[in-house]
């Protein structure tokens, strides 16, 4: 529970068990930030997950530019939507688009009755990408076997080329089931 010197009056941190080292200001100061970016906000009907909102997010903010065996290049448009507090590119969309892309480019290799499993995604976040800014996303395979892919991405501004992110990802192939 928390502390008895510390009012907790948001909701979402009743429960909430705080450490007896941690100031009371600094406990206070967090839950502001949490309030502030929306963590007790009820979902919108229009974002139920059921719906899958979260494909159409990151559908729409890639286009295919280039298609071949072992390479996939994209265009990736970073909307309002997928922008973070500081109005740059969330990590988290960059790792959805990451995940996306690289599957593409395994595709491109890996037989159609097997399926493609995520087991490990490395990002390096070397700068950042601003609100509608255009970023070329290009995936090459560095090494598919008959049990697993290995994928490298680059991520540059496509005004200026400059390298803002890159990538690792690491697909196992499995067998589809027949039921």
């Amino acid at each position: 529970m928390a502390k008895p010197s510390i009012a907790i009056t948001e909701s979402f941190a009743s429960e909430a068990k705080i450490a007896d080292d941690i100031p009371g200001e600094d406990v206070i100061r967090v839950l502001k930030f949490l309030r502030g970016v929306g963590i007790s906000d009820p979902v919108p009907d229009e974002f139920d997950a059921k719906k899958d909102t979260y494909s159409d997010i990151i559908r729409d903010l890639l286009k295919p530019l280039h298609i071949s065996p072992g390479r996939v290049t994209c265009l990736v448009s970073v909307k309002p939507a997928v922008t973070n507090f500081y109005s740059v590119f969330h990590g988290g969309a960059i790792a959805a688009v990451s995940e996306a892309v690289s599957m593409a480019c395994a595709r491109t290799l890996v037989a159609k009755d097997k399926e493609l499993f995520l087991g490990e995604l490395s990002i390096s976040y070397l700068s950042s990408a601003t609100k509608n800014e255009e970023v070329i996303v290009d995936a090459s395979v560095v090494r598919s076997g008959r049990n697993l892919s290995v994928i490298a991405l680059e991520w540059k501004l496509k005004k200026t080329g400059r390298l803002v992110y890159t990538a690792r990802a690491t697909f196992y192939h499995t067998p589809v089931a027949k039921l």
